[in-house]
């Protein structure tokens, strides 16, 4: 198997592991699932030379990380009141 066809793999995984992120209910889990998708699109676009889908995607993870960061910390304030 060539790089280009493991790569192309990369980009149908991010693909699904994006629509999962879709599909969830809970914000918690789809954040997650949603910054892997887009993580791995990251590494998909930087393989393929595709920097405008790179460049979008790791904007998405700065996102999600921002907001998972921001649910951990509310859950953390709640748990700790008395």
């Amino acid at each position: 198997m060539d790089s280009a066809t493991i790569w192309e793999w990369v980009g149908y995984l991010a693909s699904v592991v994006v629509a999962i992120s879709l599909m969830m209910s809970n914000i918690k889990k789809l954040r997650w699932w949603n910054l892997i998708g887009a993580g791995l699109f990251v590494a998909y676009g930087l393989a393929i030379d595709a920097l405008p889908v790179a460049l979008v995607n790791f904007f998405i993870v700065l996102i999600d990380a921002y907001y998972i960061v921001k649910i951990y910390k509310a859950e953390k304030s709640i748990n700790q009141q008395p």
